[in-house]
């Protein structure tokens, strides 16, 4: 090292370079977790509680407020570019208890004036008045968790709601939000691959701006994990994805990440921060963080248990776990997420929100490459329509460590936001 430069100043090579170094730091999303529900559905592994008494909503709401006042040192200066609600269901909550959510949040950090403010909501707490007052409140984007028309499957899924509540949510949130999410599943429970196209049929009619489609899986610590429903077979299940694929792109919606279509102008700008590598600041029982400083990208983890995550917020401890991502998880975690794209991401965004250069995956690039997975393109970093198909495979390739604990410290679809 050169006797001049400050001992903490290391060449900007993969090969010496042992810690990030951010020239300018990723943008930053807020994500927001309620963590009760009317009723905990069988294939839910998130971090949600069936509520058996009466909700502490106004206990909460300050305990949310006074965790992000705790966390500002961390974020102090940096805009705020998306806000999501998410659970749970935060529709449980009263627009009067969102609204001094929101107030709060503006109060405390600089959120920016066109920032997309999202709100989960089930219909099977859907009032119109509430509708009203979620959008009075500042929610621009509202995502239903509908995730089927149908009677039977709704039953099969342990929904608290039926199909008219789902239509009547649908009508009220198209009127009132500029944009909206439906939440829809295939792959259930008996059925098949009609019911699946009716399904789809239903939803188009109404021409939300955004859909999104999962296929149920089974994941552990779930009910229907220890009891397995009877689900269509592989093929079947392929079927209904290719069926949905086709029949969203003749209807003009844009296939841009691996469970999310959208009219032009309509994609979550939210998810696409987390697909981006960007940063986010989760609040909320069992919330997740991904914060990058100038030489380091933290994670975090909040106290789960709702009970538990009030009494250390009142003592100035919410934060359960935090952990460094590390130069050697760093190449995976980018790709984990940035491969799900579509469009993928520009090459040059890789140095920009890691804080290393791409040398450091300039070998598993070419062996993905090569495998027909990944574009050749230099100046962009984007799955082909095999990596597309197969992209668990194409993930694996940037993996450190085959055989370690794949996904389950590195991806947090729990407590982040994501739609599902």
């Amino acid at each position: 090292m050169n006797a001049d430069k400050p001992a903490n100043v290391v060449a900007f090579s993969a090969s010496t370079l042992t810690r990030p170094k951010f020239k300018t730091l990723p943008p930053l999303s807020l994500y927001v977790h309620i963590p009760w529900c009317l009723k905990k559905c069988p294939y839910c592994d998130f971090n949600s509680h069936e509520f058996r008494d009466e909700v502490p909503e106004e206990a909460y709401v300050d305990a949310l407020l006074a965790d992000l006042e705790l966390a500002l040192p961390s974020i102090w200066g940096r805009h705020v570019t998306s806000v999501f609600i998410g659970g749970g269901t935060p529709s449980l909550f009263s627009p009067a208890s969102i609204d001094k959510l929101l107030s709060g949040v503006r109060a405390r950090v600089p959120l920016n004036p066109d920032g997309e403010i999202t709100l989960e909501a089930n219909p099977g707490t859907f009032e119109r008045a509430k509708f009203v007052g979620y959008r009075a409140a500042g929610v621009n984007r509202l995502s239903l968790g509908i995730q089927s028309f149908n009677a039977d499957h709704l039953r099969a899924l342990g929904r608290v709601h039926d199909a008219d509540e789902a239509r009547r949510a649908a009508e009220a949130a198209l009127t009132l939000f500029d944009t909206v999410n439906f939440d829809l599943m295939y792959a259930l429970p008996g059925q098949t691959l009609d019911d699946a196209r009716r399904d789809l049929d239903i939803a188009l009619a109404f021409s939300p701006p955004h859909l999104s489609f999962y296929h149920l899986t089974l994941e552990p610590n779930t009910l229907f994990h220890r009891y397995p429903p009877e689900l269509p077979e592989d093929d079947t299940a392929a079927d209904m994805e290719q069926m949905i694929d086709t029949a969203l792109f003749r209807a003009d919606y844009f296939h841009y990440e691996t469970s999310a279509y959208a009219q032009p102008d309509h994609e979550c700008r939210h998810n696409l921060n987390y697909w981006r590598f960007g940063d986010y600041l989760g609040i909320g029982a069992g919330a997740h963080s991904k914060l990058s400083f100038a030489d380091g990208i933290l994670r975090q983890l909040r106290w789960k248990q709702p009970r538990e995550y009030l009494a250390r917020v009142a003592a100035e401890d919410p934060i359960q776990e935090d952990a460094e991502v590390t130069r050697a998880d760093v190449g995976f975690e980018f790709m984990l997420n940035a491969l799900r794209l579509a469009e993928g991401v520009p090459t040059s965004m890789f140095s920009e929100r890691t804080g290393f250069p791409l040398s450091l995956v300039t070998r598993e690039m070419e062996i993905a490459s090569r495998k027909g997975l990944l574009e050749p393109e230099p100046a962009v970093i984007r799955p082909t329509a095999l990596g597309r198909r197969f992209l668990n495979d194409l993930q694996q390739i940037f993996l450190p460590d085959i055989k370690r604990r794949k996904t389950e410290s590195i991806v947090h679809f729990e407590a982040t936001g994501i739609e599902r």
